[in-house]
């Protein structure tokens, strides 16, 4: 089988991209950090293994197409880091127009294939919901208003422009990853390691969380599910209040969770993106996965982060 994946040298796509070639499968990785058209295969990754080709996700067909061609099935995890830095106007730019474009440039580069994937499996984000109502959110709620919102309505609309016949399209709404070597995770925890974590804002804002060995396997389910079309929620089946994952993180690391941390130093340091990522929340479930037989490894927190913490 071969796959391609845009955004593979990350926290998500590294681990994806390992596991299909260590099984045998051929993996091209769509990658700014070669000229387009460039390609380099990955010491170390074996036959057919990982191979890099360089890309400009700028909206438009490029002299990287041809490596998709052939393709059984596409995965574009492309896109800024939403928290790379302060909330501009500027960086809130980039990170929407990185996802819209880069995600334009592969449903066109779809469309125009002699031999289109199966299965286009595109990046979204729970973000999707929107940040204020706490209500449980399946795959059939409504979006939200805010601007988070609105960067996954657009990205998942260029996504759908990939549909033919040939291919379905699946929009994957990501809650947030837990890994010990990346994303939030060590952010969250470093508080605790010096005995000073705690709760943040009210406490009572749902966190909707994934152990990363399930997002991984979510994926590549959805890949070979035929059935698989349309919205998926990565996420575990049972979110938290930020109450219940401080408790959780303070017990996996034998720590107390006691500092409660307001609301209003985190505005004042983060701007609106404190709002978003940390003050507001979302309590996403994974409605269709579940209904069509996926099985989560940990789907309770104390689960996953006693296996991420014992490892």
């Amino acid at each position: 089988m071969k796959v391609a994946v845009a955004g593979g040298s990350g926290f998500l796509g590294r681990p994806l991209c390992e596991v299909y070639a260590e099984e045998g499968h051929e993996v091209v990785v769509l990658t700014r950090s070669l000229p387009p058209g460039a390609a380099e295969h990955e010491a170390g990754t074996g036959v057919p293994g990982i191979t890099r080709h360089g890309w400009t996700p700028d909206g438009q067909i490029g002299p990287w197409a041809p490596a998709i061609e052939g393709a059984d099935a596409v995965v574009n995890l492309a896109g800024e880091s939403i928290a790379a830095r302060r909330w501009s106007a500027a960086h809130k730019q980039r990170v929407h127009d990185s996802r819209v474009l880069a995600t334009r440039s592969l449903a066109a580069a779809i469309l125009a294939a002699a031999r289109p994937p199966r299965v286009f499996v595109s990046s979204s984000a729970v973000g999707y919901y929107g940040f204020v109502d706490q209500s449980e959110k399946t795959e059939a709620s409504p979006a939200g208003d805010d601007y988070l919102a609105d960067v996954c309505r657009d990205w998942e609309a260029e996504a759908r422009r990939a549909s033919r016949p040939e291919t379905r399209v699946v929009l994957l709404r990501s809650g947030i990853p837990l890994e010990l070597d990346g994303g939030v995770l060590p952010l969250m925890a470093m508080p605790f390691r010096f005995f000073v974590g705690g709760p943040v804002a009210s406490g009572r804002q749902a966190v909707s969380w994934i152990h990363r060995l399930d997002w991984v396997e979510l994926v590549r389910w959805l890949a070979a599910t035929d059935e698989a079309a349309g919205a998926f929620n990565a996420t575990a089946p049972a979110p938290v209040t930020n109450r219940e994952l401080s408790r959780a993180i303070a017990h996996a690391l034998h720590r107390p969770s006691w500092l409660w941390t307001p609301a209003f130093p985190l505005r004042l340091v983060l701007g609106d993106m404190a709002d978003a990522l940390l003050i507001g929340g979302q309590r996403v479930v994974p409605a269709r996965a579940l209904s069509m037989g996926f099985s989560f490894r940990y789907p309770e927190i104390d689960q996953a982060l006693r296996a991420i913490y014992e490892t």
